[in-house]
């Protein structure tokens, strides 16, 4: 199996041998490779797709925890419920009520002011069925934050998570969310997605 990347300094870290030596074993038992490296950098915005599947979050937190990477991600509001409630926001999950999401940009945004490293993980294609078109609001986030924002796709083709490009967001959030869509086209998620059956709603954050 390929060596997991080692992490630069200037990236937060968890710092516990244990949690990356599981997760180095539970991608091995899965089958999975990292490709590429995470960029020396305190503070990143992580899109992470195609999703298509639960087990989209598996392999990525087997991931983090391999990379020995503290970050936090955005997840859908109803899954932190009961038991999961404590083990998502100690992993890194931060609710989102989708209906309610105006806010949120302008919350991550203000969280990556106060923060000297930060690392937010974001899929994109929000949820997991449908269509998956992107919406934007990662790059509202990254542009608002003056942060870069790394691209990480979860190939199932290839098992592997594949770490780059770095994308400087623009002006333009449209142009940098069509050449965002591009890269991801190919890559083969667990599930294919639904055909679209309507026309293409305008894009926004979140």
């Amino acid at each position: 199996m390929t060596a997991i990347p080692t992490p630069g300094e200037a990236l937060p870290r968890r710092g516990n041998a244990a949690l990356a030596a599981c997760g180095r074993l539970a991608l091995r038992l899965l089958g999975w490779r990292i490709e590429g490296a995470v960029p020396d950098l305190p503070k990143l915005v992580i899109a992470v797709a195609p999703h298509t599947s639960n087990w989209d979050f598996v392999v990525g937190m087997a991931a983090m925890f391999a990379l020995d990477l503290r970050l936090s991600f955005l997840g859908k509001h109803t899954i932190f419920r009961g038991p999961f409630d404590a083990p998502l926001r100690w992993m890194g999950g931060i609710p989102v009520d989708r209906a309610k999401a105006h806010g949120v940009v302008a919350e991550c945004v203000r969280a990556f002011a106060t923060s000297d490293r930060r690392l937010l993980a974001i899929a994109p294609q929000g949820t997991r069925k449908g269509p998956g078109r992107f919406r934007g609001g990662f790059l509202y986030i990254a542009r608002g934050a003056g942060v870069p924002v790394l691209l990480a796709a979860l190939d199932y083709g290839a098992r592997r998570v594949r770490v780059g490009p770095l994308v400087q967001p623009s002006a333009d959030v449209a142009a940098d969310l069509a050449r965002i869509e591009a890269h991801f086209a190919a890559v083969q998620g667990r599930r294919a997605r639904a055909a679209e059956t309507e026309p293409e709603a305008p894009k926004r954050p979140l």
